[in-house]
């Protein structure tokens, strides 16, 4: 049964819009401001430095403590912008603007200065130089944001003491192991549930079930033309976010919410399916919804999902817990996609890993050279746009706060994101795989694998990610480590051909299997019939034959169909016909026609061996 295709699609090309948005593009480090009272505690503020000019100690207790002089009335770009008596022993603070970085930190260094700290209330850039120009100048040079420093004199006044540095920071946090665990879990329970629902719905297609079961079994089958069509969407989306990200990014919140309450029932009802109470249902109405007299216990539980997202939508700019509450309702809303999203072939999943994969590289890698600011459409949509008025964030991520408790965690990177679309993507290809799996019966070989794989895959893009220091398209890695790896599974069992083209899914699966249980069929005796030959009863005993009744099938069951027409077997029939419906019953296949001599002398010579 199909579902109703607009909403999956939807809530689909929105989620892998933004996968993976941690990218570093330069060097960050920290000012450390304290009042020169001794009276306040200090803080740390974030700056983006170039190291070409001047290095930065790596440790605050190596760092200079100097004074720092609030010139931000002037843009430093003349001499007549120096105060009378210079910037001797100081770090003066000025303002962004009307010369080059390094007309204001030469101007700086003549003048006596330490180190020249530049406010911007635009996007931080590194301030760059030519070879000659780092040469001359040794005295560090770094961007704070306008609001930093409005903070700093709300939070110290006029007498500040700072000290630049840049803590190093670990190649790797450990939050990176939670969101391994999510996204590797994720797919594999995602794709081992989608696997055996599918292969559960066929052998009970022939079942009568209520309206929820059967909603709950709804699936959509992708075919190559909503593969075109859902990767034009993704890339008019992602360009439309690009020039209208404000005007766009609370649908896309609302959208999310309502997805995500949807993945979360669908995850919470087989097991509220199991609790005994709240099974009476809501009285006759013509309300929408209701009209179906759904259980009382279905209803709380959609209100719970509701609430839940609710709550998250209120809250979602809280960073200490919010986040938890995000990754719940993302990983529920993975999963109710992978359910209800099929691949019937493996051409099909080649096909969409493919072009997503080509749509994932080009807008990280290419689009930079194409946008004014030289970043690219992928990084700034996921990241948000610095200009933006909103300042939200879009939620189709897995996001962990850093662990390792670094004080660059302030310059905009507390979390370690990993988007949706580097979950469902490869995700799908795992739930194809656990289908052919169950449909071959070859002992999931190929949902290990490709599991396997996409676990290898997130790791090769973490250390990617590491060695880099760079954002890095999640898909540029799991593609071809889950395609080749199904590919070469396929090849060396060879199941290329039926994997391709997913022929083994047009077949109708086989009944599960039946037990024999002891009949009332009598059978004859070895010696009632001396015509039959020692071979032939051999083949008889060693190979039955099993058969069942069929609801509209006319042939009789062993219990219908008396061997004789002698009391006994007589009363034997009529008891069994009373204990309950015939049982399937396993016919020896004999060498007798029907129409032979003794054939026909069979039933007498059973009537008085009996």
């Amino acid at each position: 049964m199909m579902a109703p295709r607009g909403p999956v699609l939807l809530g689909l090309w929105l989620l892998l819009m933004l996968l993976w948005g941690d990218q570093v593009s330069c060097e960050y480090g920290m000012v450390h401001a304290l009042s020169e009272k001794g009276s306040a505690k200090g803080k740390d503020y974030c700056i983006l430095f170039n190291s070409l000019w001047a290095p930065l100690p790596h440790n605050l207790g190596k760092a200079s403590l100097l004074q720092l002089q609030n010139q931000t009335v002037s843009v430093l770009c003349s001499p007549s912008d120096v105060p009378e008596g210079g910037f001797t022993n100081t770090i003066p603070m000025v303002m962004r603007g009307n010369c080059t970085f390094y007309e204001k930190v030469r101007l700086a260094q003549i003048n006596g200065a330490r180190g020249l700290l530049i406010v911007s209330r635009e996007k931080l850039v590194p301030p760059a130089g030519n070879r000659s120009q780092y040469e001359e100048i040794d005295i560090p040079v770094a961007l704070l944001s306008y609001a930093d420093m409005l903070d700093i004199g709300k939070s110290f006044g006029q007498s500040v003491k700072v000290a630049m540095y840049a803590p190093s920071e670990p190649v790797l946090d450990y939050n990176m192991v939670i969101i391994f665990i999510m996204a590797v879990g994720t797919v594999a329970v995602g794709g081992y549930w989608a696997g055996s629902r599918d292969v559960k719905k066929r052998y009970m297609k022939h079942k009568r079930d209520d309206g929820a079961e059967k909603h709950e079994d709804e699936t959509v089958d992708v075919s190559p033309i909503m593969i075109c069509v859902f990767v034009v969407m993704c890339c008019s989306m992602l360009v439309l976010l690009y020039y209208f990200y404000d005007n766009l990014v609370y649908g896309i919140i609302g959208i999310f919410c309502l997805a995500a309450s949807v993945g979360l029932y669908s995850c919470l009802s087989p097991f509220v399916r199991r609790f005994p109470w709240g099974k009476c249902r809501v009285p006759n109405n013509n309300l929408p919804y209701f009209h179906k007299r759904p259980q009382v216990r279905m209803l709380l539980l959609a209100l719970f999902c509701v609430a839940v997202s609710v709550v998250w939508v209120v809250f979602r700019n809280e960073d200490q817990w919010a986040w938890v509450l995000q990754d719940a309702l993302g990983i529920a809303f993975c999963l109710y996609m992978l359910k209800t999203i099929r691949l019937p072939t493996f051409k099909g999943c080649t096909l969409l890993l493919l072009v997503l994969f080509v749509y994932d590289v080009f807008f990280v890698f290419i689009t930079p050279y194409f946008t004014e600011t030289g970043e690219s459409i992928m990084v700034e949509v996921a990241a948000g746009p610095t200009d933006s008025a909103t300042h939200e964030k879009l939620p189709m991520v897995l996001k962990v706060p850093r662990l390792n408790f670094s004080p660059l965690a302030l310059c905009d990177r507390p979390f370690s994101l990993l988007g949706f679309g580097d979950i469902l993507v490869p995700g799908l290809l795992v739930a194809y795989c656990h289908r052919f799996d169950i449909q071959i019966q070859s002992s999931r070989v190929y949902f290990v694998a490709c599991t396997t794989a996409y676990g290898i895959g997130l790791l090769v893009t973490f250390v990617a990610l590491a060695l880099m220091q760079k954002g890095q398209p999640a898909l540029l890695y799991l593609v071809p480590c889950t395609l080749l790896t199904s590919f070469v599974v396929a090849l060396c069992r060879k199941e290329l051909r039926m994997f391709w083209t997913g022929s083994g899914f047009a077949k109708e699966l086989p009944h599960p299997p039946l037990v024999i249980s002891p009949v009332s069929c009598p059978k004859p005796p070895k010696e009632v019939n001396p015509l039959v030959s020692q071979p032939e009863a051999d083949e008889q005993t060693t190979n039955p034959t099993l058969h069942t009744e069929e609801p509209n099938s006319s042939s009789p069951s062993c219990s219908e169909k008396p061997l004789a027409s002698s009391p006994g077997v007589e009363e034997q029939t009529e008891s069994s016909e009373q204990a309950g419906p015939p049982t399937p019953c396993i016919e020896e296949q004999t060498a007798q026609k029907e129409g032979t001599p003794e054939s026909k002398n069979l039933p007498a010579e059973q009537s008085q061996s009996d």
